[in-house]
């Protein structure tokens, strides 16, 4: 699918209001704040299997769940945090991904600590630019590419999970470091 010709947007979002405003306001959109990119990294692991829509339903819960995905605080989680997390119904209570996300808080601080911020590690796979991609539909967008394979390799080694080259591409879309709305959605030129 292209462009909706009605709406002059992608279509995945179909009519759902809040999968729109998160295409219209967010999805693409360069983000450059160390925290942003590490909530928005963890919670494309959470949607693993699931659809993005079921992340944005309960975002607020993950915020509330996780500290704010403040990764110092986060890194303190404990078993008796971790079962916590597990009897939370507003967020997805997979005991893989939420011992993934302390994991991967405290990977983000060991890369903190070597003066790298996380912002310059996770853009250094497009020297720190945006892929402005031509795409006419939805199904020429790829699944992967050889960025998301090296973000997904470099994560990988400094201790994060859930980040295979299929997440880091759906997350480097969220976060603007690729540019895949399609050329008729209004978002292209604008993001």
């Amino acid at each position: 699918m292209a462009a909706d010709t009605e709406t002059g947007r992608c279509s995945w979002p179909g009519t759902d209001a809040l999968y729109v405003a998160y295409h219209d306001e967010e999805w693409g959109v360069p983000e450059r704040d160390d925290r942003a990119l590490f909530e928005k990294l963890l919670l494309d692991g959470f949607q693993a299997g699931l659809s993005w829509l079921t992340i944005l339903r309960k975002r607020d819960n993950f915020r509330r769940a996780f500290a704010g995905f403040e990764p110092a605080k986060m890194a303190r989680f404990g078993p008796k945090k971790i079962e916590s997390l597990m009897q939370d119904k507003g967020i997805v209570r997979n005991r893989l991904k939420v011992e993934s996300a302390v994991r991967s808080a405290q990977a983000y601080l060991q890369i903190r600590e070597t003066g790298q911020s996380f912002e310059d590690f996770i853009w250094q796979f497009t020297d720190g630019r945006t892929i402005t991609n031509q795409f006419r539909e939805m199904a020429d967008i790829p699944t992967e590419t050889a960025e998301s394979r090296a973000m997904s390799k470099a994560l990988k080694a400094a201790g994060f999970n859930f980040c295979g080259p299929t997440i880091c591409y759906a997350f480097m879309q969220a976060t603007g470091i690729v540019n895949d709305h399609v050329v008729d959605c209004f978002r292209h030129d604008q993001v």
